[in-house]
């Protein structure tokens, strides 16, 4: 396991990283050691603002660190990029270091601000929520659909566990979920770089593999707000954005679970009037990951039929129409076809990676089982979690999951298991047995569409 220290000793950005009781008080001495001659800004939503805020603010003063006016987005709030317009504006008349109060909203929208304006920010957690205070990186929506805009990470993160034991326990369940990921992201990456499409980075992986099954190993205490718990939980967060710090990518956080959830905020899926939290939908996708995974584990790719993969797989041409009939009538259907023919490969290429896949497959396959929890035992960590475990607990239903594999596949141009399904012409067959009676998910709805 790698500590906190060892990890902030090798991040990019964040220079500094305070997490425990009482953490806050010690907000302002970390401000001054790293910007002595600067001033700050306080920034935070109507609810932030009042849960920490004006603590922050009041800490500051008596510490004498100099202070410009807070800055509070009033009304209705969320990720979207126009607050990071509307921050940066704000910004601009002054030099003040903007001190984020609040969790994923908040805190995405002052890292892109803060970029656009021309400095670093500091960023004061209120919920264990998500693994983005540490991360480079913001996600916000623009133009309706959710997208991420290179800023670096806060140069400080502090995180009170008394202020995150106090957040409202669907948020920590969200925070749960979306560390749980790290198991099926983590699958990703080992397949990924097997077949010598992304290699493994032996430093970002041990920092957010070496203690990611303690840091889930305590559900039911997360969800009862137990001090361990919930700082074991935010520690495995805070790993997860240095090891993207580490990597300079999110790929040892982020696999195809992420693309499920980043499918729906593309399609702007509602429940009950309202977005599902990015953990809550990260947690339905994880199963759907871990769910496929365990079918493609009974295939015995030792002995896969290259020449007939090969020969069911479209050309450049095929693949942009098949994209376009996977999203008719949607939005982002370009932005899909861009992302999918990014990754697309030709007949040969392809039957040299499908032939790797054969010879490495004992030992992949090997490598995979040790590393990925089993379906139930991921099911019943997010239940005790408080986080859902059913697609339609977050307004999903059997058939749009069914359809969101395939989906999910061709919004973004990282490989993951839903590429390996796709291009050994395993998915349907996979989803059948998933789908159909007797399945993880039985419906009686027509099979999915083949590539």
């Amino acid at each position: 396991k790698v500590s906190l220290r060892e990890a902030l000793a090798s991040a990019r950005e964040t220079r500094a990283l305070e997490i425990g009781p009482g953490a806050l008080e010690r907000s302002p001495s970390i401000f001054r050691e790293l910007f002595p001659d600067r001033a700050a800004v306080i920034v935070s939503d109507a609810v932030t603002q009042t849960i920490a805020g004006e603590r922050v603010s009041s800490l500051f003063q008596r510490a004498g660190v100099p202070r410009v006016a807070p800055f509070v987005f009033l009304g209705p709030f969320h990720a979207e990029h126009r607050f990071a317009v509307e921050l940066e504006r704000a910004l601009k008349p002054h030099n003040a270091i903007p001190v984020a109060v609040g969790a994923g909203a908040v805190t995405d929208v002052v890292k892109l601000a803060a970029h656009l304006a021309n400095r670093p920010c500091v960023s004061v957690a209120t919920a264990a929520s998500m693994d983005g205070y540490t991360a480079f990186g913001a996600s916000l929506t623009l133009h309706g659909a959710k997208q991420k805009f290179d800023c670096p990470a806060p140069a400080a993160v502090i995180a009170d566990i008394e202020i995150l034991r106090a957040a409202p326990e669907s948020m920590t369940a969200s925070g749960y979920a979306d560390l749980m990921a790290k198991v099926t992201a983590g699958a990703d990456w080992i397949l990924a770089d097997a077949l010598e499409i992304e290699p493994m980075d032996p430093q970002a992986w041990n920092i957010i593999q070496g203690g990611l099954r303690e840091a889930l190993s305590n559900p039911a205490g997360t969800r009862q707000r137990e001090e361990k718990a919930v700082f074991q939980l935010t520690e495995g967060l805070m790993l997860g954005g240095l090891a993207m710090q580490q990597a300079r990518s999110s790929r040892p956080a982020s696999g195809a679970e992420h693309q499920f959830s980043h499918l729906w905020d593309m399609q702007q899926h509602r429940h009950h009037g309202e977005a599902p939290s990015h953990g809550f939908q990260v947690a339905i996708g994880t199963l759907a990951v871990t769910a496929l995974y365990e079918q493609l584990l009974r295939q015995d790719f030792e002995r896969l039929n290259v020449a007939h993969c090969c020969e069911l797989w479209p050309d450049e041409q095929g693949m942009e129409a098949f994209v376009r009939r996977t999203f008719s009538g949607m939005d982002f259907a370009e932005s899909s076809v861009k992302e999918t023919l990014a990754k697309h490969l030709s007949r040969d290429a392809l039957r040299s990676q499908l032939e790797l896949l054969r010879a490495v497959w004992p030992e992949l396959s090997l490598r995979l089982s040790e590393h990925l929890m089993p379906f139930e035992k991921i099911k019943s960590h997010l239940e005790a979690a408080g986080a859902p475990i059913e697609p339609e607990q977050i307004g999903i239903s059997r058939q749009r999951l069914r359809e969101s594999f395939v989906q999910a596949c061709c919004i973004r141009r990282r490989f993951t298991v839903l590429d390996l399904a796709m291009r050994t012409q395993t998915m349907e067959s996979s989803l059948n047995s998933l789908f159909e009676p007797g399945g993880l998910w039985a419906t009686h709805q027509a099979s999915a569409p083949r590539c």
